[in-house]
């Protein structure tokens, strides 16, 4: 492996962390946020949703980067 490959590699690994982390926080923190901006429990959901397709597209990327890793 180039350290090139391998930075890229490291680079898309911390920014899966980032979103996993956002992800959950964001999911933890959405009644609260929905009762702060005075918002219908619709606007909960989507955050919810928002949440969902975070954790889904990290999966999907950490698969990428394992399958990427594993052949080299």
């Amino acid at each position: 492996m180039t350290k090139h490959h391998d930075q890229d590699t490291a680079r898309m690994g911390r920014q899966v962390a980032i979103v996993i982390a956002c992800a959950g926080l964001l999911s933890i923190f959405a009644p609260q946020l929905t009762r702060l901006l005075g918002a219908t429990p619709r606007v909960e959901m989507l955050f919810y949703l928002i949440s969902l397709a975070a954790f889904i597209w990290s999966l999907v990327v950490t698969w990428k980067l394992w399958q990427k890793t594993r052949d080299k």
